[in-house]
Order: structure tokens, then C-alpha cells, then sequence
């Protein structure tokens, strides 16, 4: 049966609960960055503002943000974002009681439920088979490839391996990537591995040590400055392969946030960290599959800057997926407790991960 997007319910505004509600009230900010007291702080499930009698949904939401009366809209922004005089919703019930109303199950009837009481192995953890979410997976991103925007997100363990900087080229050059979103770590060993056939030193193929392997990383971050940019790099070494190669060639953009903690960087990684928040968003605010894989820091940001649901062009609302996938449940816990609920996590090793989804997409 092919694939198609939980259909999205939404409230049922007649009922006497929402019917009879008042407008939302609106405060002025009196300083730029700074929000007006009892401010309400946005989610990432969809949320509706009273006003003038009708109430409007907050598109390009995130959580921790707030909601802001402009235009005749409701716009989410970042509380760095807001200047003196914007008009932000204020109050902190969310029944609809005071003109908010925040809708956690939308989606909700296109879902299939788990027994009510005891149960074993409700959870998701490395006990747990994921040979159905694959098959999920697949339909999914099949779909996505010609309906939706897909928006991966790496760590540097996918530009270890041959197989898996292989796999996921493959992917780039077939379709599947709408953006990706790294460090400097990702791309600075995946780069390596096309020049030196190394990352971190190590052999990408057989994981050997190489004389001197330690330099091979910051030789290429240095190579890559000397060149002034990564596609001015790949064309002068003639570099044919590996993840950022086939970004360069398919077009599919990346967007690089550095941290404190990086050699070099390469010229295109963000060093100041809201322009890499701000680089991230626009991507994921677009996102209706985002994955996530084997880097923590990123995928935490990530999560909590996408929301479970995106308003498309034609004004329908559908889900955006989110999945988590990593060797160990740390992740994926860590994203839940931060709030965001909607992640779908697959405990296994990334590098055998991207050479299934390949296998499964590409044959």
C-alpha cells in the first residue's frame, strides 16, 4: 500500500469549550530581546491564537519561542528576534480557556495505540527489532523523494567508513537529501577520506594506522582554506567521492554549525552559533523527514527547533518525522526529556544503518 501522510484533525472549534472562548491577549515588548511578563512560550505541537473572533495557527513554530500578533498573523520568534513594541502573546493556559489552545493530538487518530495497562517492552531500545520501521522508512522516503523535504543530519562516525560514505552519496545522488546539517567533524573527515583515504588517520576501508595519520585531518582543513571554499577544493584535488562531494555535484545544500572545540574550521562552518541556528532552521522549518544520526549536540538542536507538524503551501497540515538513530539509547532519551516528544528512535550502528537504507532504496 503506498505511502501517505497521517491525515492532520483539527480542533473542533464549534465545541462550547472553544466556541465561547475569549480573544488571546497581546503585550507589547518593552525592550528588544526582552519578552513582556507572563509571555507564552511556544511548543512544538500546533498551537491556536484567538483572534478577532477566528483563530489563527501559528505556522514555522518551534519550541521555547513566542508567539507574535503581526500583520494579522501569528509568527514564532525567537526571543532574540523580538524588538520593542511587537505584540506577544501573553498567558500560560493552553485549554483555550484564555484564547490558547495547544493541540497535541492531531495526528493522533492515525496512530496505532499501544494495550492499555501492563505491557512488556514498550519502550525502544537496542532489545528492540526494528525490522518493520526499515520497511516504514522506505515507504517513507520514497514518497518524501517527490513530496517532501528531507533533511538529514550527521555526525562524523557515517565519514569513517568506505561502505557508509558510499551508501550515503548514493543516496545525495538519487534524491533523497534535501539539505544536510553537520559539524566541522562530519565534513572535515569526509573530505579527508577523499584526499588522504583516511579519517582520523584511520584506513577508511580496513581501519588501519597510517604513519603520521594524525595530520591528515587539519592537512585537509588546511588544503581546503588554502582553496578558499569546499567546491573550489573538490574541483582543484579532483576530489570524486565521499557525502560532501555529492552534496557539491546533486546541489543539495549543507549547512555546517561549529563548536568550540574545532580545528580549523573549514571556511563554510558557522562559527557564530545563531547564524548556524539560523542556517539550521531554514532547512527544518521546510523538513517533513528529518533523521538524525550519531551525533548528540546536533540532534538535540535539531529537535528542538522542529516541530511535529509543518503547514504546506496549500494550507493543509501534515507530520514531520523525526528520527533518531544511534548505538546507544542516550540520544534519544536526551531528546525526549528536552520535549520533543514526536522522535522515533532506531538503536543500531549508523554505518550498518546507511548501508541497509541504501540497499532498500537504491538496490
Amino acid at each position: 500500500m503506498p505511502f501517505s501522510p497521517a491525515v492532520y484533525h483539527a480542533p473542533d472549534f464549534t465545541a462550547p469549550a472553544l466556541a465561547g472562548a475569549p480573544d488571546a491577549r497581546f503585550a507589547p515588548a518593552e525592550r528588544d530581546g526582552v519578552a513582556p511578563d507572563d509571555y507564552h512560550a511556544t511548543s512544538i505541537f500546533p498551537e491556536y491564537f484567538r483572534v478577532n473572533g477566528q483563530w489563527l495557527l501559528a505556522g514555522q513554530s518551534r519550541m521555547d519561542c513566542l508567539a507574535v500578533l503581526e500583520d494579522g498573523r501569528v509568527h514564532v520568534r525567537e526571543f532574540r528576534r523580538l524588538r520593542r513594541g511587537d505584540l506577544v502573546a501573553v498567558g500560560r493556559d493552553e485549554d483555550g480557556s484564555h484564547g490558547i489552545y495547544v493541540h497535541m493530538d492531531g495526528f493522533s487518530a492515525a496512530q496505532s495505540g499501544a494495550p492499555a495497562g501492563f505491557a512488556f517492552r514498550q519502550g525502544r531500545s537496542r532489545e528492540t527489532p526494528f525490522s518493520m520501521d526499515y520497511d516504514q522508512l522506505y515507504d517513507l522516503l520514497r514518497y518524501e523523494r517527490v513530496n517532501g523535504y528531507v533533511v538529514w543530519v550527521l555526525g562524523p562516525a557515517l565519514s569513517f567508513d568506505a561502505d557508509s560514505r558510499a551508501a550515503f552519496a548514493g543516496l545525495v545522488m538519487a534524491g533523497y537529501v534535501d539539505a544536510l546539517l553537520a559539524g566541522n567533524a562530519l565534513a572535515t573527515h569526509d573530505l579527508e577520506g577523499a584526499y588522504r583515504k583516511t579519517a582520523l588517520g584511520q584506513d577508511i576501508y580496513t581501519q588501519a594506522l597510517t604513519t603520521n595519520g594524525h595530520y591528515n585531518h587539519i592537512d585537509t582543513i588546511n588544503r581546503v582554506r588554502l582553496h578558499g571554499s569546499i567546491p573550489a577544493f573538490i574541483k582543484a584535488e579532483g576530489i570524486d567521492n565521499g557525502i560532501i562531494h555529492a552534496c557539491v555535484v546533486k546541489g543539495a545544500p549543507f549547512a555546517l554549525t561549529g563548536s568550540i572545540r574545532d580545528d580549523g574550521p573549514l571556511p563554510e562552518v558557522y562559527a557564530n552559533v545563531y547564524d548556524g541556528q539560523d542556517a539550521m532552521r531554514e532547512h527544518l522549518s521546510r523538513a517533513t523527514t528529518v533523521i538524525a544520526m550519531a551525533t548528540a549536540l546536533h540532534t538535540i538542536a535539531a529537535g528542538n527547533i522542529t516541530p511535529t507538524f509543518r503547514v504546506m503551501a496549500d494550507g493543509t497540515v501534515r507530520p514531520v518525522h523525526f528520527y533518531v538513530v544511534d548505538i546507544s539509547e542516550f540520544t534519544a532519551n536526551k531528546l525526549a526529556d528536552r520535549g520533543s516528544l514526536a522522535a522515533r528512535s532506531i538503536i543500531t550502528n549508523v554505518q550498518d544503518f546507511i548501508v541497509n537504507v541504501h540497499k532498500g532504496l537504491c538496490g
